[in-house]
C-alpha cells in the first residue's frame, strides 16, 4: 500500500518569513501595489486565509516590505561611503550610489511609496523614517567634509535636503527615461560643488580618483 508523504507543519515564524520573502519578491518584480493578499497567497501556494492569519494587515505588510528593502540599500550606501579615504570621495560615492541605474527597482518602490503612502499610514511612516536615514547619510558626509576643512557649509541640514531632493527628482525622471540619464551624476556634483564652496570640477576629480583606486 502506497503511503502519502507526511506534510511538515511550518512554525508561525517560518510562515511569517515565507510571507515576507514572497511579498519582497512581488514588490521588486511588480511593485508595491501588486503586494495583495491574493498575490502573496498564490505565489506562496497557501490559502488567502492563512496569509490573513499571519499578517496584521496588508497595509502593514506593504510598509514592512518597503522598509526592509530600503534599509538594505541604506546599509550598503553607508558602507560604501565609510570605505572612502576622504570626505569628498565619500560624497562622490554617495551621489553615484544614489543615482546608480542598477538601483532602479528600489527607486520605483520609493516613487510608489510616496504615492501609496497618502492612503497607507504605516507606509507613510516607513517612508518618513527611511528618508530621514538617507538625509542623515548626506548630512554626515557634509559634516565630515566641513570638519576636515575640505568644504564649507553654513546650513548642513538645508544643503543635505537640497541634495536629497535633487537625487529623488532625477531618479524619478530616469524611471521614464526623461532627460539625459548619464548626466545625472555630473548635474548633482556640480550643484553640490556650488552649495559646498568647492571649486568647479572638484567632485568630478575626486570621482576620477575613486575610479583609479578601484
Amino acid at each position: 500500500m502506497e503511503t502519502k508523504p507526511r506534510r511538515t507543519r511550518k512554525s508561525p515564524d517560518d510562515r511569517r518569513a515565507e510571507i515576507a520573502a514572497t511579498a519582497r519578491a512581488i514588490a521588486l518584480e511588480e511593485g508595491l501595489d501588486a503586494v495583495t493578499q491574493r498575490a502573496v497567497a498564490g505565489r506562496a501556494s497557501m490559502a488567502s486565509a492563512l496569509v490573513a492569519h499571519y499578517v496584521e494587515s496588508m497595509d502593514a505588510l506593504v510598509a514592512d516590505t518597503f522598509s526592509e528593502i530600503v534599509a538594505e540599500e541604506i546599509g550598503e550606501v553607508r558602507e560604501l561611503v565609510a570605505a572612502e579615504p576622504s570626505a569628498t570621495a565619500g560624497l562622490v560615492v554617495l551621489i553615484d550610489a544614489a543615482l546608480d541605474p542598477q538601483r532602479q527597482d528600489v527607486t520605483s518602490l520609493w516613487v510608489q511609496a510616496w504615492s501609496l503612502g497618502r492612503h497607507n499610514a504605516a507606509l507613510a511612516a516607513a517612508v518618513r523614517l527611511r528618508m530621514d536615514e538617507w538625509l542623515s547619510i548626506i548630512r554626515d558626509a557634509i559634516t565630515a567634509g566641513a570638519e576636515a576643512g575640505a568644504l564649507r557649509c553654513d546650513d548642513v541640514d538645508g544643503t543635505a535636503l537640497h541634495l536629497l531632493a535633487m537625487i529623488d527628482g532625477l531618479n524619478a525622471h530616469e524611471l521614464v527615461h526623461w532627460g539625459a540619464g548619464a548626466a545625472q551624476g555630473s548635474i548633482t556634483k556640480r550643484a553640490a560643488e556650488g552649495l559646498l564652496g568647492l571649486a568647479p570640477g572638484a567632485l568630478e576629480a575626486a570621482a576620477d580618483g575613486a575610479s583609479a583606486r578601484a
